[in-house]
């Protein structure tokens, strides 16, 4: 069974006024001096932000369990030096994003300019582990269409500085400012992948390989395909969700290929109107749907992933609580629909803020109560 591992990025927030507080490298100092840090929380590019991993897992409810405890701990560090957690992909109140004081944060910030300062935003990236390179550059070959749906389910920014955008995941469309950032052309090979990445450096546009910023690539320190189109998820059951969904995609992807079947030949400028359909309609409209790329309701696209992954999420035991991870979704909302849902009730983006950030650290958890839209 593939392992899965998770990185998620959460934002510091003042626990007063909601508003982004630039205290990561306080939080990760505090976190240290516990001894809870070191190999869990990691600095971002921006000072507002804090990133933790979980470590390789092979079961989802293990999974969940671990990314439940990162969100408490990092909570718990913050809460003792004067902040909160939220996982919230962007930052609903106005900010003035604080770039880090590291060479390479510093080095972004004067070849991007203001791309740089407006990147404030929160990711939640899978690892799925794979045999080899030419496994994975397979995979990354054939889950190219399925990305969008993952970016839908996922969507939990539909605010930027102070105003609503319209999108469900405005998160993405901040992302795709990369020049690097997306969805890319069918590969074929390892060997083909490794040249393209040559060739990329070798225009000077980058600072390094971690700056290739596929929407799945391959790791550059771990043998897993990365996925890299989904928000930080308002809730932990979305993450598992998620993260059960991109293992799902993987196996499938790398049994098509062992049995010779071809990649969908999308083009990249079609994949790329289906990520834009993802993040502005997320889970409230139509979505295209990945076999032919013609608009469908939302639920009809989710449901044609889940018969897509069902032989996969069968052989893992994880087939009716990825249906049941869904349908629940639907009723629920995503991350979106329930901050909009708590500003239409309480009129407040810091109260949305404030919300959520009970939410992330647990103690609505405790008291029975979840955010509803």
């Amino acid at each position: 069974m593939r392992t899965v591992g998770v990185e998620e990025e959460l934002l510091l927030v003042d626990p007063e006024s909601g508003e982004p507080r630039a205290r990561s490298a306080a939080v990760l100092a505090r976190a240290e001096h516990d001894g809870t840090g070191g190999f869990v929380f990691e600095k971002e590019l921006h000072d507002q932000m804090l990133e933790f991993n979980t470590h390789p897992q092979t079961d989802m409810a293990d999974l969940g369990a671990e990314i439940v405890r990162c969100r408490r701990e990092a909570a718990r560090n913050a809460g003792e030096i004067g902040c909160s957690v939220a996982a919230l992909a962007t930052s609903p109140l106005p900010v003035k994003p604080a770039v880090g004081a590291h060479r390479r944060y510093q080095w972004m910030a004067v070849e991007y300019g203001i791309a740089t300062q407006e990147q404030l935003v929160l990711g939640c990236h899978v690892h799925v582990a794979v045999e080899s390179d030419e496994e994975g550059v397979a995979v990354v070959d054939r889950v190219r269409p399925w990305l969008a749906v993952l970016a839908a389910l996922s969507a939990n920014s539909p605010f930027w500085q102070g105003k609503d955008t319209s999108y469900s995941s405005y998160r993405s469309r901040v992302w795709q400012r990369w020049p690097s950032a997306g969805p890319t052309e069918l590969f074929g090979s390892a060997e083909r992948y490794r040249a393209r990445v040559a060739e990329m450096m070798a225009t000077g546009t980058l600072l390094d390989e971690a700056m290739v910023y596929f929407d799945a690539r391959l790791s550059r320190n771990y043998p897993t395909v990365e996925l890299r189109v989904a928000d930080v998820c308002l809730h932990a059951d979305t993450a598992v969700l998620i993260a059960t969904l991109a293992r799902g995609l993987v196996e499938t992807a790398a049994r098509e290929w062992r049995a010779g079947r071809e990649p969908a030949g999308h083009s990249v400028s079609v994949l790329r109107l289906a990520a834009w359909r993802a993040a502005r309609s997320g889970l409230t409209g139509e979505l295209l749907h990945p076999a032919v790329m013609r608009p469908a309701p939302a639920e009809t696209v989710v449901r044609a992933l889940l018969e897509h992954l069902g032989d996969a999420l069968a052989d893992t035991g994880d087939l009716d609580r990825a249906k049941e991870a869904c349908a629940e979704l639907f009723r629920r909302g995503n991350g979106a629909q329930v901050q909009r849902g708590l500003l239409e009730r309480t009129g407040s983006l810091r109260d949305v803020v404030l919300e959520c950030a009970r939410h992330t650290q647990g103690e609505a958890a405790r008291r029975g109560v979840t955010p509803e839209p």
